[in-house]
């Protein structure tokens, strides 16, 4: 069975960090639940071959178990916990990287009807799904490449190429299709998302993001909120927040600094949304930060 030995290679081949010898593969072990901890997905495909996962965008909560994969398409805030794991049975999970350009040239090298219509509308950023049987058995023989240095140059990008098109021709294709889709309802998003990304801190109208991503402020507001589940106003302070959290780990006794570098002029409101989010108050979570190592707990994998 397919997920049986990718529980073997999982488990033989996580260590410390998530990388592997392989570019843009992602392992993971996880032998305790965690509470859930802030992070941003990444554009991936993540399986989880043991033990579960819940993670929060906005207002939606998907939760992934054994057999069940997710893609995230955008680089988008969440929060993610570990919701099944033990030491005597860790979590395991496997996680792709995934590139928009292959996207895009497999949907070129596709001919008329093999994949199937996308519709106009922005599908969600983050999809979970049932694994079809050949999606994991890719999965695994991506994975034996790990074992065998030999052939991994060689095969390593032919098997990425086809979780690819297993993805592009899943029930949740429609999400990883518009990933290599230039004029896409989706890229128009991420086009948005990514400048408030690296804006954070500046306010904004919603009309003049809407007009730098190519659509009417309408449209970019409606697809906006399917993609990421939340308005661009509250997206920027999902940003903001996170990097306040960042910041404060290691500047724990400049709270009122922190708060106007992520673009808080108001400390009182600083604090309250801070609170709101992270369930203590500026100051006491920065000390908490510092007392406790976590291991991420977003998407991967």
């Amino acid at each position: 069975m397919p997920l049986e030995e990718l529980r073997t290679l999982l488990a033989r081949h996580a260590g410390p960090g998530w990388t592997t010898a392989i570019d843009g593969v992602l392992v993971s072990k996880v032998d305790r639940p965690d509470p859930p901890a802030p992070s941003m997905t990444g554009m991936v495909l993540a399986v989880i071959a043991q033990g579960a996962k819940r993670l929060a965008l906005g207002d939606r909560v998907y939760e992934y178990g054994p057999g069940q994969f997710l893609v995230a398409s955008v680089d988008l805030p969440v929060t993610g916990q570990f919701t099944q794991a033990a030491p005597e049975e860790p979590a395991l999970g496997f996680g792709l990287t995934l590139d928009p350009s292959a996207v895009a040239e497999l949907l070129l090298q596709a001919g008329p009807g093999d994949t199937p219509r996308t519709g106009t509308g922005a599908p969600s950023a983050i999809v979970v799904s049932d694994a079809p049987p050949a999606l994991l058995d890719a999965v695994v023989r991506l994975l034996r490449l790990l074992d065998e240095p030999r052939d991994r140059a060689v095969l390593a990008p032919l098997i990425k190429r086809e979780i690819l098109w297993r993805l592009i021709t899943s029930e949740q294709g429609a999400t990883v299709r518009q990933l290599g889709l230039a004029d896409s309802s989706l890229s128009h998003v991420s086009r948005a998302v990514r400048w408030i990304r690296e804006n954070y801190a500046q306010p904004f109208r919603v009309e003049d993001v809407a007009r730098m991503s190519g659509l009417s402020a309408s449209a970019f507001y409606r697809n906006f909120q399917a993609v990421t589940a939340m308005s661009p106003i509250q997206f920027q302070k999902q940003i903001r927040l996170q990097e306040a959290r960042l910041l404060l780990a290691t500047h724990p006794g400049d709270v009122t600094g922190v708060g106007q570098r992520v673009g808080y002029d108001n400390p009182s409101q600083f604090s309250r949304e801070y609170r709101r989010q992270f369930g203590a108050p500026p100051s006491r979570d920065a000390m908490r930060l510092r007392e406790t190592v976590r291991a991420p707990t977003g998407v991967l994998p």
